[in-house]
């Protein structure tokens, strides 16, 4: 593969899907893994992406690929088009490598990082169901990238993805953890700690941490990926605010914010 990058000692395959942790999708993927790359330390980033919602999937993988190390392979799927006419796509940037549809989900990332190359996965399995790639086609190429085994005519370089989301500061919920944390797709950097967030009938302002904010009363917070999160200390923060997946964010005195 003329201007290939080569990797050598890859071990680290992470796994980022909507597919949810209790399901049977992930055991799948994993089990392709095991058989193809059995070497490879395989880590659950994460499985509870936003369903089916590429972009909002592609604002909290770019801030989830902050802690992803260099040479390492992510198969990233929120795949709601699987088997229509998507590409299927390898990208590579800063040392990090990514395998995932074409449909925006890698977008964020590439569209901040100094420079990427992409290719288009031509490869095909004997066996390739119609609605599970992230088993049959993402994960034996992953497997692939992970232990140097480039397979003749499986990757034919591209231009430029097809499906590119702006890579601006994004105002709205893109994920709610388990405790009620709604996360944004604000990065902290460009928010001054004096900014007071409008939601409902609440005016949220800055507390360092969650002992830090006053009881009762929610607060928004630079988390641990360096996103503005809305909390409530020791309690539920979206169900106090009514907050959802997509749920727009709003500065205070600045209405199109």
């Amino acid at each position: 593969m003329t201007g290939f990058f080569v990797l050598w000692g890859v071990i680290v395959i992470l796994l980022f899907t909507d597919f949810g942790g209790s399901d049977m999708y992930v055991g799948q993927v994993k089990a392709v893994l095991a058989r193809s790359a059995p070497d490879a330390q395989v880590i659950d980033l994460l499985h509870e992406a936003p369903n089916h919602d590429a972009c909002l999937g592609a604002h909290l993988l770019a801030a989830l690929s902050v802690a992803i190390p260099a040479s390492s392979v992510t198969v990233a799927v929120v795949d709601a088009g699987v088997g229509g006419s998507r590409r299927p796509i390898v990208m590579e940037t800063g040392g990090c490598w990514y395998v995932g549809p074409d449909n925006g989900l890698l977008s964020v990332i590439a569209a901040r990082a100094k420079c990427y190359r992409a290719w288009e996965i031509v490869w095909r399995p004997q066996r390739l169901s119609h609605s599970f790639h992230g088993r049959d086609l993402f994960a034996p190429i992953a497997a692939m990238l992970a232990q140097n085994e480039w397979w003749p005519n499986a990757l034919v370089e591209i231009d430029h993805l097809q499906v590119m989301f702006d890579d601006a500061d994004f105002p709205q919920v893109i994920y709610i953890d388990h405790y009620g944390n709604a996360l944004t797709g604000l990065r902290a950097t460009n928010v001054p700690h004096s900014a007071k967030f409008i939601s409902g009938n609440y005016q949220l302002g800055y507390a360092r941490v969650f002992s830090e904010a006053p009881a009762d009363v929610p607060f928004w917070y630079e988390n641990s990926i360096g996103l503005v999160e809305i909390a409530l200390n020791r309690g539920n923060a979206a169900m106090r605010l009514g907050l959802s997946l997509g749920s727009q964010v709003q500065l205070a005195g600045c209405a199109s914010c």
